[in-house]
């Protein structure tokens, strides 16, 4: 509504998440390689959390859109609150499986077999499972048992799973013990710092074909910072509504009280600062890397992804040294900056 007021080419501040707007703080460039290595490293689970709305299932599409197509065949889901037979079901279903057996044995059997084309034909096999906190003991158990399709040590199906915070706790379960072993890569997503709202806003401002200045005061960037905590779907959401009241009053520039306005009517209010303190930062360490005593670890390369800027490869050697972490150097590799 209010996009050709401000010259807009799109909405700056939609609330779908949108792969290509994603801003790419030193967390999530760290996430966007853990991830990447985690499927193209064949390296069977890993896990990804952090609070809602920071931006897990946009990085996702993310990392997804920028591997090779012709590599990687990868089945999402969406919403993991389903029973077994369903889980199975849709997973099959979403790769392209139409098909379906009716027994659970059959349905096993249908894709392990599709596994093992895939290995044959040289592409990996990829299971996401957003909302993953949502998933109970038993869907989990059997997410951990697809786990166990294997060839000549080689996994058939690399799993992701990715959820809230809630997910770190689920997993410390003595009954999920088992699951928790075979995570290979941890990683973690937390909400922006304040320092980094500012470059935030003009980021998507920018991608929508915003013009410089940005049209937020710095009393009303200052009350974003203070209303969201860092989290991007509050910013879009707050941001979205304060130029939406500022068009209704044709103002160009949006004020302080558009913004307390838009937070009023969204009923959001800002967190403690204790809780915004307890927000962690960075990738959790993998529990693999800090296993490995000091060496060069043999890896093979990887092809080339076509739709990132520079090529994706697995280095040649994994040197391990502790920080910075391998992801963290790593990622500036990947070509996946704000752009």
């Amino acid at each position: 509504m209010y996009t050709r007021f401000f010259k807009l080419r799109s909405n700056p501040f939609g609330m779908t998440p949108d792969p290509g707007c994603l801003f790419l703080t030193r967390q999530h460039r760290e996430a966007f390689a853990g991830l990447t290595y985690t499927i193209l490293g064949r390296r069977g689970f890993g896990v990804l959390t952090g609070d809602a709305g920071t931006g897990k299932t946009t990085l996702v599409g993310r990392v997804l859109a920028a591997l090779p197509r012709d590599k990687v065949q990868a089945s999402i889901i969406f919403h993991p609150t389903l029973s077994t037979s369903d889980f199975l079901e849709l997973l099959l279903l979403d790769f392209g499986i139409t098909e379906i057996p009716d027994s659970k044995a059959r349905r096993l059997a249908c894709l392990r077999a599709f596994l093992l084309e895939n290995q044959q034909a040289g592409k990996i096999s990829t299971l996401i499972v957003d909302e993953a906190h949502k998933l109970g003991h038993r869907l989990l158990e059997e997410v951990r048992l697809l786990g166990n399709f294997a060839v000549a040590e080689e996994k058939l199906l690399q799993i992701v799973l990715v959820g809230q915070t809630e997910l770190d706790e689920m997993l410390t379960q003595n009954a999920l013990r088992q699951l928790k072993q075979r995570i290979a890569v941890r990683l973690r997503i937390d909400p922006l710092p304040p320092d980094q709202v500012e470059s935030y806003l003009r980021y998507r401002w920018l991608k929508a074909g915003g013009s410089e200045p940005l049209p937020f005061s710095s009393a009303a960037i200052a009350e974003i910072i203070r209303t969201s905590s860092g989290l991007p779907r509050v910013i879009n959401a707050v941001c979205d509504n304060a130029l939406l009241l500022a068009f209704s009053e044709q103002a160009r520039n949006v004020e302080l009280e558009h913004v307390r306005q838009s937070a009023a009517d969204l009923r959001y209010s800002a967190k403690s600062s204790h809780e915004l303190s307890a927000a962690g930062q960075g990738v959790v360490a993998p529990d693999f890397i800090r296993q490995i005593p000091p060496a060069a670890v043999q890896r093979p390369p990887v092809a080339v992804a076509p739709d990132v800027p520079g090529p994706i490869r697995l280095p040649e050697t994994l040197e391990v040294s502790g920080r910075p972490s391998f992801f963290r150097r790593w990622a500036g590799k990947l070509g996946a900056g704000n752009t």
